[in-house]
């Protein structure tokens, strides 16, 4: 037997400013997530291009 759509409850003052906040903060924490890895993956790039002092770069062995 199919069950019945249940309705869901009002919507308070107090629950849509929650939701609103919790919605700001996940953005705000997104937003600095993807800032924190573009400025990580700079900072390795900047890394890499540069030549080693001393050795020449060699193939390194395999983890297995």
């Amino acid at each position: 037997m199919p069950k019945t759509p249940k309705s869901s409850p009002p919507k308070t003052a107090r629950t849509k400013a929650n939701r609103a906040r919790r919605r700001q903060l996940l953005l705000a924490l997104r937003l600095a997530v993807q800032k924190e890895k573009g400025e990580r993956s700079e900072r390795h790039a900047g890394i890499r291009q540069a030549p080693r002092a001393g050795k020449p770069r060699t193939r390194r062995a395999s983890r297995r």
